[in-house]
């Protein structure tokens, strides 16, 4: 088949790396233009995240779960030779999942008021809510068409849409964002800038919609040709609808858990400031953590998300086929990177928190402390987003929905407390208490889903190569790049001096895991770059 050759594993996580990283680039650049855009900044990035997380969360329950859901089912079928199983599977869901993302949308527009004055408190909110939900529709389609394409293991179509989809965000948030602005000026617009930006992420859904059914209708013809009904299995339409719902429920749950935990910020961080701070104040300080500090802090998940999507049906078609040892190798290897991964960035985020701050957000750089905070999180989630693939990718699919249920539950509790204390009388009040209860809610988390993991695959995490190593190299990048950047800022513009700093922080972590030797022999073939290299 030509649309659906199968990728192999490493193949599949670099397509989507690669696309995941552009897609954070670009996000980064219309966050930067919004954040900087006169009469926009930190309020205007308030109003537009609070109405995007309840969104979110709607999409959660309408789509999250049915990639992984129908990629599980069509990689079981195909590994069996049952291809017109498998397109069964496709057109239920997509059926299906039309009513369910229909739905979501009727419910999002109109309770969008009541949301938007009795939920969040920020009555600005209500428009950008009412033009986010056709999003839901569009988004549950989408879902359905990726889950296909990753069934088969290929990864470019769900790369290429998701590339696509941010493109047009960022191209048409800014163009409506500056339309905006010429027609109705800068004064008492903040909520209609907001809600424009979103506007643009209506838009965007239904190009990626257009595109990934386009090359499903394209190339649909070219499966029948080919079709082998030798191995075809019938099965009914709503058995199809329940192992669909069975599979999904449990990995919507988790994402829904996953997007409680911004909501929760949503709901209590101007509640509680409002306690010692003025209302303004108070969305402005949580404009701060939802606009600048998630931004940049979920940047570095982009690099590791890949293996957390990848491992599901990598997982599933090894556990079809009885084949153990693929299955641990491929975790551990993914385990080891996704460390790799996260450290470093946690490291060097809290290394350069106010330099970041003030050369990406010149206008409104304040935050510096919470970005600090907020960082530490990077390796737990990253670890806990590859851990929770392994384990949908096995079958146990409740295992992240309880380690998360607890995480949030902590975070919950955590915020009602300490969002209330002036950070005057301690340090971790205030817009802090938030951030440490995330850091806090990913450690609980991530620590039940290792043990559930563990109990469930013979892996051994050896210590030296899965935490002292990667510690070691991260230390000697993070002093080696604070004195590069100390030398360089009484020399050189700060901007020029900060972005030297990460090159270099860069170039010396790639050599320490060299010197220490964190792949071993069977590892550094797995990597695409190394294999081509050692087969010249």
């Amino acid at each position: 088949m030509q649309r659906n050759r199968k990728q192999s594993f490493m193949q599949g996580i670099m397509t989507l790396m690669l696309s995941q990283v552009l897609i954070k680039i670009l996000g980064l650049i219309y966050k930067l233009y919004l954040t900087n855009k006169k009469g926009f900044g930190d309020a205007g990035n308030a109003i537009y995240n609070s109405g995007f997380q309840i969104y979110a969360l709607l999409l959660t329950i309408s789509s999250i779960g049915v990639p992984n859901a129908v990629a599980k089912l069509i990689s079981e079928k195909l590994s069996v030779g049952d291809n017109r199983g498998a397109e069964k599977i496709f057109k239920v869901a997509f059926a299906f999942f039309s009513i369910v993302g229909f739905s979501g949308s009727l419910l999002l527009f109109f309770s969008s008021e009541f949301i938007a004055n009795v939920w969040l408190q920020i009555p600005e909110a209500k428009l950008t809510l009412m033009i986010l939900a056709p999003s839901i529709f569009f988004v549950s389609l989408i879902s359905v068409l990726r889950g296909y394409f990753n069934g088969y293991e290929n990864m470019r179509p769900m790369a290429a849409s998701q590339t696509i989809e941010q493109f047009s965000k960022t191209i048409c948030t800014i163009a409506i964002v500056e339309l905006i602005c010429f027609l109705m000026g800068y004064q008492e617009t903040t909520g209609i800038m907001a809600a424009g930006a979103n506007l643009a992420t209506t838009i965007a859904t239904f190009i990626s919609f257009v595109y990934l059914f386009s090359l499903y209708i394209k190339n649909v013809k070219y499966d029948r040709k080919s079709e082998n009904i030798k191995n075809y299995k019938s099965i009914r339409t709503l058995q199809i609808v329940k192992k669909i719902i069975i599979i999904a429920m449990p990995l919507t749950i988790s994402a829904i858990l996953g997007s409680l935990n911004k909501n929760i910020d949503s709901v209590t961080v101007v509640r509680g400031l409002k306690t010692f701070m003025s209302e303004e104040q108070a969305k402005i300080q949580y404009g701060i953590l939802s606009g600048k500090i998630d931004t940049l802090v979920t940047f570095p998940l982009s690099f590791n998300i890949a293996f957390a999507t990848a491992l599901v049906p990598a997982i599933s078609a090894a556990k079809a086929r009885m084949d153990n040892r693929s299955i641990e190798k491929r975790i551990s290897f993914s385990m080891l990177v996704t460390i790799l991964i996260g450290l470093p960035c946690s490291v060097g985020m809290i290394i350069f928190a106010k330099p970041i701050l003030e050369m990406l957000f010149p206008n409104a750089s304040s935050g510096e402390f919470i970005y600090k905070i907020s960082s530490i999180s990077i390796i737990f989630i990253t670890v806990e987003q590859t851990v929770n693939g392994a384990l949908q990718g096995l079958g146990k699919v409740n295992a992240p929905v309880i380690s998360l249920s607890v995480g949030v539950l902590v975070k919950l509790i955590l915020n009602l407390i300490l969002i209330k204390i002036n950070p005057e009388k301690f340090i971790f009040g205030g817009i802090a208490g938030a951030a440490i209860a995330t850091v806090i809610c990913h450690v609980i988390s991530m620590t039940i889903s290792l043990v559930i993991l563990k109990k469930n695959v013979k892996i051994k995490f050896y210590i030296d190569k899965f935490i002292i190593k990667p510690i070691i190299a991260s230390l000697l990048m993070g002093i080696s790049s604070m004195y590069v950047y100390n030398f360089l800022k009484g020399i050189i513009m700060q901007n020029i001096a900060i972005l030297l700093a990460i090159i270099i922080a860069i170039l010396v972590y790639v050599i320490s895991l060299i010197i220490v030797k964190v792949f071993d022999k069977d590892e550094l073939y797995m990597l695409p770059f190394y294999s081509k290299i050692s087969k010249k």
